[in-house]
């Protein structure tokens, strides 16, 4: 459930998780944090008056009848006012019972026990000559050993009220400081592996890897130095297996041209032509395994090329012999390609259509950023679960290594291999009329 809402890259993950953990740390800090201080401003701005107030009930309790009124006056100073009367003057209504609490405990402290405690607070009066901006009024009362009340009216200041806005203020603030330098560090990371996971997308075992600069932290320079290394081993790889795939070609060929020659004053005619056929289609197979070997691998730049008239011209050549190939005439679509391998690739690809299909029908379709060059025939098509498989080199559907029923097998493999040299890709779907569409799509940039 939480990893569906989770970003999909590395960073956002990363941004994300540190940002919820340091909310819940964060918002936790502040809550401790607020109450802390609202204590220790409850302490510092009430403790004094409350231990005023303590003390002038202790100096009441203890004085002769006839003095009290004067020690309560006495008392009145630097903003408390202490008077003795016969009645009590808060109401019921606005007793503060923490007030009361805190004050009783400051009256035991002082040694005066006693049960009858009133108190409450209010903003003070702005034309009070006592009072300052910003200061409240505490009332606090309680009973004289002689029945009457001591009442106390002492100014204090005021409990900060801009105290959670600061600090709110302060710990996001420092919630940002936190999630901009995780987010910071996540990017630092994310980005050299966005880096090395492009690399490997745009390599495929053909043309030359893409080398990825090192950066970012040293775990991820050494990932990224090992990748460059990888790509240059398979390179390496691949230009040794082209070498020794070239040399057997060039081995095999000349010997099976010498066995052709010897095999044309051979009797009788029969076993001649059958023998002719033989080694013409083991040339075949070889030419057609070095092409596959050879396709996968830059051999030259491409250039713009027209592939409408590529396609065109060599649909025309197919017709020329005789083969029920045709055009569909289509727009001008450019495009840089190796002209040379990707008429072999096309080539194929009619090649297949008429030898299954009975025919082929060549259309070009400029497609926004690609071109869609496709060859349909009205064959009886590939079975689903086959479509995948044809495209393997030497897998053939005709089952007997018949050349002339199920051909060499590597045909589509060949038209793959250059459709992705060209940046693109080779796909094979059903024909909405029957048979098969096979689409070389390439890039036009």
């Amino acid at each position: 459930m939480i990893r569906r809402w989770l970003p999909k890259s590395l960073a956002g993950q990363m941004a994300a998780l540190i940002g919820l953990a340091l909310l819940i740390a964060q918002l936790a800090n502040f809550a401790l944090i607020l109450n802390e201080r609202e204590k220790l401003s409850l302490a510092q701005n009430e403790a004094p008056a409350l231990s005023a107030f303590a003390r002038t009930a202790s100096d009441v309790a203890e004085a002769q009848p006839e003095f009290r009124d004067a020690v309560a006056i006495d008392a009145s100073r630097r903003g408390a006012r202490f008077a003795i009367g016969e009645m009590r003057t808060i109401a019921e209504k606005d007793r503060e019972k923490a007030l009361e609490a805190r004050a009783k405990a400051a009256l035991a402290d002082a040694g005066v026990a006693t049960e009858d405690i009133h108190a409450t607070r209010k903003a003070a009066a702005g034309d009070n000559r006592r009072s300052r901006a910003g200061s409240q009024m505490l009332r606090l009362e309680t009973a004289t050993p002689d029945g009457r009340w001591l009442s106390a009216r002492i100014y204090t200041p005021r409990r900060d009220p801009l105290l959670p806005a600061r600090l709110a203020t302060a710990t996001a603030l420092l919630y940002l400081i936190v999630l901009g330098a995780s987010v910071w560090i996540a990017i630092r990371i994310a980005r050299p592996l966005r880096d090395l996971k492009r690399a490997a997308d745009h390599f495929h075992g053909k043309g030359e890897p893409v080398e990825v600069t090192p950066r970012g932290p040293e775990d991820v320079r050494r990932a990224i130095t090992a990748f460059n290394a990888m790509n240059r081993r398979v390179v390496d790889l691949i230009d040794e297996k082209d070498h020794m795939l070239g040399a057997i070609g060039h081995d095999l060929r000349t010997p099976l041209a010498s066995l052709r020659i010897r095999i044309e004053s051979m009797d009788p005619e029969d076993d001649r032509v059958a023998a002719v056929a033989k080694i013409e289609e083991m040339t075949a197979m070889l030419e057609d395994i070095l092409v596959l070997a050879r396709s996968g691998r830059a051999r030259e730049d491409g250039r713009p090329t027209d592939v409408s008239a590529l396609a065109e011209a060599l649909a025309d050549e197919f017709a020329d012999l005789g083969q029920p190939v045709t055009f569909s005439r289509s727009p001008r679509a450019v495009a840089p390609v190796q002209a040379a391998l990707l008429r072999r690739g096309l080539r194929n690809l009619i090649d297949n259509a008429v030898a299954y299909g009975g025919s082929a029908t060549v259309s070009v379709e400029d497609i926004g950023a690609r071109i869609a060059i496709r060859v349909a025939d009205s064959g009886p098509g590939i079975p689903g679960d086959e479509i995948g498989k044809v495209l393997r080199p030497f897998y053939r559907i005709e089952g007997s290594r018949n050349r002339a029923t199920g051909g060499s097998g590597l045909g589509l493999a060949i038209a793959r291999n250059i459709a992705e040299q060209h940046g693109g890709s080779l796909t094979l779907t059903a024909n909405e009329g029957g048979g098969l569409v096979a689409a070389i799509m390439i890039p036009k940039d």
